[in-house]
């Protein structure tokens, strides 16, 4: 029906495959890298980041710190292990809870007073 267009891409499609080569993929491949960049810095950085800040409010904890889990309770460190922390919640002293150290979001060191 249109000849002249199907001879336009064959010489078209021909053309590029004779030019084709290192040059043809460079674009590509910087593409591929820009975009691994971009994702490393929007992505992966920052949750390293957080992953690091995490490690050293884990590491801070002490007997005596109020805590604040990640279900949203507030509690005093008893006791602390190696993986464990036990804690108690409210002014009830029977409420102690051995709980993970990864379950602690926050902590808060108590105020020492000086006269």
């Amino acid at each position: 029906m249109f000849p002249f267009i199907l001879d336009e891409a064959t010489t078209a499609a021909a053309a590029g495959q004779e030019a084709g080569g290192i040059g043809s993929w460079l674009p590509i491949i910087i593409y591929v890298v820009i975009l691994g960049a971009v994702f490393y810095f929007l992505a992966i950085r920052p949750q390293k980041k957080q992953q690091k800040q995490q490690a050293a409010l884990i590491e801070s904890i002490a007997v005596g710190d109020s805590v604040l889990t990640s279900s949203g309770f507030y509690g005093v460190v008893i006791d602390v292990m190696d993986e464990v922390l036990v804690v108690e919640f409210g002014n009830n002293k029977n409420c102690r809870i051995p709980m993970k150290k990864t379950a602690v979001v926050e902590v808060e060191k108590p105020v020492k007073d000086e006269p």
